[in-house]
């Protein structure tokens, strides 16, 4: 996990406000290939059309929020590179021998939503929902949208491991096992120290919410 110091956090609330200053009108408008680099880290996300019902049982469906990837400077809330935090998870669910395939959720940036969504088109009817900043769940088809399997709520002590974890996790419930639940490391200084730039992460990240519009494909490259 990156190293966090104020001036790195700094820089990023410096960033996201710059954006949100400028406000051109063009925040809604995504591009069908988008490329993320961040230190030795970068993926190339391209989006092949609309998202199709997956039949494979064999499958857990990476529902991503429509920012992640390729703004908000392509990091979570603590630096982590977004190609890496998406590596992890794609890895911890091939472990457990099954296949990942990623989607881009535009119509809500709620994560609880992302997550029920990408659970609807999975074939194997479990999905993993993730924010921008990091805040990730894991879903269930025939769960309601604000119930799910596993949440985790506090993006700024998620770290690689436990990401890879949750891909294994996602992975064990969708071969019909019943894992036990990811660890979370709980921090009580997490949330006043974070919680300014996870609201703005939030703001910034709506603002690319396009009402109406379907989930796409992605098809993933790393570099």
């Amino acid at each position: 996990m990156a190293q966090i110091n104020e001036a790195m956090v700094r820089d990023v609330v410096k960033e996201i406000l710059s954006q949100v200053m400028a406000g051109n009108g063009t925040t809604a408008v995504s591009n069908p290939t988008v490329s993320a680099t961040n230190g030795s880290a970068s993926m190339t996300l391209r989006e092949t059309g609309e998202a199709r019902q997956g039949t494979a049982a064999d499958e857990v469906v990476i529902a991503l929020a429509p920012a992640f990837g390729d703004k908000l400077k392509q990091q979570t809330i603590t630096g982590v590179p977004h190609a890496t935090v998406l590596r992890e998870i794609m890895a911890g669910i091939e472990e457990e021998g099954l296949k990942a395939r990623v989607i881009r959720v535009w119509h809500t940036s709620d994560v609880a939503f992302i997550g029920k969504r990408g659970a609807e088109l999975s074939g194997s009817g479990i999905a993993i929902g993730i924010q921008s900043r990091g805040t990730t769940v894991i879903h269930q088809r025939d769960l309601f949208p604000l119930q799910n399997i596993e949440l985790f709520p506090q993006a700024p002590v998620i770290t690689l491991e436990t990401y890879r974890h949750i891909g294994r996790n996602a992975a064990r419930y969708a071969k019909g096992d019943s894992p036990a639940p990811v660890p979370q490391m709980n921090d009580q200084m997490a949330r006043p120290k974070y919680q300014a730039i996870a609201a703005v992460y939030h703001i910034r990240e709506t603002e690319f919410v396009v009402k109406g519009k379907r989930p796409v494909e992605l098809e993933v490259r790393f570099s």
